[in-house]
């Protein structure tokens, strides 16, 4: 996916367009993981779309959710989306950083490669 140490440095429009693919994935995997958060809040704690969505949101950004929950497998869900949401926020910001860290690495290695010529 990414050049190799002896390949030139990616051209601007070229980063840019990997970078943004990268942002494109992130971002579909946060759908995905809210729509697992919002089925799991509707169909064990019987809340409506919109509570759910918005419990969902609150445990996958962190923040903690808005309701009291009132069924042990309710309790038992966000405990496990508590989780997975935490998995989810690591990958999804390797998938995005990726492209720069490479890009960084790749420079610097170019740089160094100069040097010892």
């Amino acid at each position: 996916m990414f050049e190799a140490k002896n390949k030139p440095l990616l051209p601007r429009p070229s980063f840019y367009a990997r970078l943004a693919r990268s942002a494109a994935i992130g971002l579909a995997i946060i759908a995905i993981a809210l729509g697992v958060g919002m089925f799991g809040y509707h169909h064990f704690e019987r809340m409506p779309w919109i509570d759910a969505f918005a419990n969902a949101a609150m445990i996958l950004s962190g923040m903690g959710p808005l309701a009291t929950l009132a069924t042990a497998d309710g309790k038992l869900f966000a405990g496990f989306y508590a989780l997975f949401s935490g998995l989810v926020f690591v990958v999804v910001m390797g998938i995005v950083f990726a492209p720069v860290v490479h890009r960084f690495m790749h420079r610097f290695h170019l740089e160094m490669d100069q040097e010892d010529r």
